[in-house]
This record gives structure tokens, sequence and C-alpha cells, in this order.
């Protein structure tokens, strides 16, 4: 098994001004499941290339096991890595795959078909083993693939870039359920690149997202969820996203389309000697939406009307435009079975304290 932290790794490619990969410092533990969560070209693959070695990072240092391996190359590291696109030898049978990399180290040929057999049972592909695999679906091609970065004993992490991406939607849950056993019984450390957030809240115990080179946040699921530390995390984590309104703070009270509401007050103290744009944050799902005759005496209820309602059969989207304001809509996310709301009805939008969020030029304020 092994153990990953990346000590001040940055990396610029040639001819470049920025950082493609911005300095992070970043540990990743012993059997751990990792995933990084990013949009295309923010960093996510050049991440996984410098911790595989096929880059070389131009900053910084790593180690795996303890070893400091930042200049050393891909095949002394005992990592094995899974590309998007299958990496398969189509004129071999699936058993002469699997075992490529172990003849290619000279491993005993008893102790060869031990290995392929234990691998191919863990995937389900013993039935495919005579087969040559030129005429496989690509699912099964992918399966191969995972399957000779995992062969090898010696293999103390796996590294996964998007590999789902040529599966049909269909059986994508089938290989993301075996993934997930496959961890919990070998135990390998797994780092999965992704910009599926499905993926990555399914597949990892931690999630690192990713924007334009940087690490805005590392948590658990719950943790990404609950209290995103950057309006971009809030926005990118969800379904719909976290609804992200302008603000300003006066008298410990965030203002919001000139109606004032309760914050924490230590987020309240934070923004007032903040020089930066403030927004309040708040997910769908803690929106509380109400009759205009029911909270329209209540002071800390913003007056709305509903534009569209989107049903996805387990639940009900309402979305909300400010009256007289041109703010973004507001998303609230409700249970299918709740009270039924139609467009163009007068309501009211109850922002819970415990669960707004300030932000100042996208960080959480507290």
């Amino acid at each position: 098994m092994a153990r990953i932290e990346l000590k001040h790794i940055a990396h610029r490619y040639p001819g470049q001004a920025g950082y493609a990969l911005a300095p992070l410092d970043v540990v990743f533990r012993d059997g751990g499941a990792y995933a990084l969560l990013g949009p295309s070209g923010c960093g996510k693959t050049t991440l996984l290339n410098i911790i595989s070695g096929l880059a070389r990072a131009s900053e910084g240092s790593l180690t795996i096991a303890g070893r400091d391996v930042t200049s050393a190359p891909p095949e002394v590291r005992n990592i094995a890595q899974v590309f998007q696109f299958p990496v398969v030898y189509d004129t071999m049978s699936v058993f002469d795959n699997l075992a490529f990399p172990l003849r290619n180290r000279r491993v005993a040929e008893k102790e060869v078909r031990l290995r392929v057999e234990q691998i191919a049972g863990l995937l389900e592909l013993r039935a495919e083993l005579p087969k040559r695999a030129s005429g496989l679906t690509a699912e099964l091609k992918q399966r191969i693939s995972l399957g000779r970065g995992l062969v090898r004993k010696d293999v103390g992490a796996i590294l996964l870039d998007e590999p789902l991406t040529v599966i049909d939607p269909h059986v994508k849950w089938l290989l993301r359920r075996k993934l997930m056993q496959i961890h919990a019984e070998l135990g390998v450390t797994l780092i999965y690149v992704t910009h599926d957030q499905t993926e990555a809240l399914t597949l990892a115990d931690q999630v690192l997202v990713m924007s334009e080179g940087r690490v805005l946040q590392q948590g658990s699921p719950e943790e990404l969820f609950a209290r995103p530390a950057h309006t971009f995390v809030g926005y990118f984590i969800g379904s719909p996203g976290m609804n992200i309104l302008p603000c300003t703070v006066e008298a410990g009270r965030v203002s919001v389309a000139g109606q004032r509401l309760p914050v924490s007050a230590d987020a309240a103290a934070r923004a007032v000697v903040s020089a930066g744009k403030l927004e309040l944050g708040i997910r769908p799902e803690f929106v509380r939406l109400a009759q205009a005759t029911r909270a329209e005496n209540d002071h800390t209820a913003l007056a709305a009307h509903v534009v569209e309602v989107e049903q996805l059969g387990h639940a009900r989207i309402v979305f909300a435009e400010l009256v007289d304001t041109s703010l973004p809509r507001v998303a609230i996310k409700l249970p299918a079975d709740g009270p039924v709301w139609t467009a163009g009805a007068s309501c009211f939008l109850e922002l819970p304290t415990k669960h707004t969020i300030l932000y100042a030029d996208g960080r959480a304020l507290g």
C-alpha cells in the first residue's frame, strides 16, 4: 500500500505564463479513496500524471511510501494508471492481457495463473479469459485495463483518469459499484479523476474540488455539501447547485434586495472588515417556501414569485424570482409529495441562518 505526499507541488507547461497547477500540499493516506473533481482543464490530469511520473512537477517534492520519487520514472513508483480510453492488446486473449504485467517482470507462471484468476474473479471476467480482446465491448475492455493495473501485488496505488467516460450510461453504475468493491477488498490507495460529481461523491471518502489549477477545498462528500468553502464548490456540487445571491452587511444583518436577514455573528464581523465582493449562499434543499398569506409579516423572508417548476420524480424543483429585482432566480428543492406550486404564484423565501453562508470574493467567511 502507499501513502502519497505532495509538498508544494506546482507545474507550468513550457511557454505558459501562469500555473497549470498552482502550489499545493496534499496527503493521500494509505488505503484511502480520493476523487479529483472539477471541469475540463482545471489541472486534474496534470496532478495525476505528476503522481504517476508521466509528468515531472516544475516545483516541489513527491514521496510515495516514505520514498522521494520526485524525479523517479513511472516504472519504479509501484503505481498503476487506468486511462479514459482502455489500453488493451487486441491480438491477445483476456488472460494474456491480464498476465502481461506479471510476465514482463518474470513472475513464475504458476503465480501468474493464480493472480490472474483472482483478479478476473473480482472483475467478473473469468468467462472472458479465453477470448480475444478485439471483439469485446468498451466496458469489458475497461475492466481488462483496470485488471492489468491491479494484477501486480506490489501496486500501492491505482490512479484512474475518467475511466467511465466511454462506458454506456446504463452500465456506469455497475462499474462504479465494482470499483468500490475492489477498493474495499484490496485496500489499495485509489485516486479517481472525474468531472462528474455523482462519480466523485459515490466513490471517494475524500474529494478535492479543483478549478483553474487550484484545489479549492478538500473534504468528505458531506462536508462539501454542508459547508462549501468557496462559491465554486457550492455551485459545482449539488443538483441544482447552491443559490448564490449578492448582498451587503449592515448592523449584524445581511441585506439581500433591500431585505435584512440574520446571519451568524462571526460571519457578520468578518464581512464588515472584508473589502471583497459579498455574496450569500444557501442550498436549494434548505430554502423554505411559504405562501404569501403565511409569511407576509415575516421580516426575515424574501418576497418572490414562482417562475418555473421542474418535476424530477423523486423531487420537485421550484424556481422563484425575487420581487422587483434583477437578482438570479432562486432554486428550491422540495419532496415530490409536498405542496404543489405553479408558475406565477406569489410566495416568500425563508433562509434559515444555520444554512446560510457568507462569502467574500468567493471564499466563505465562517
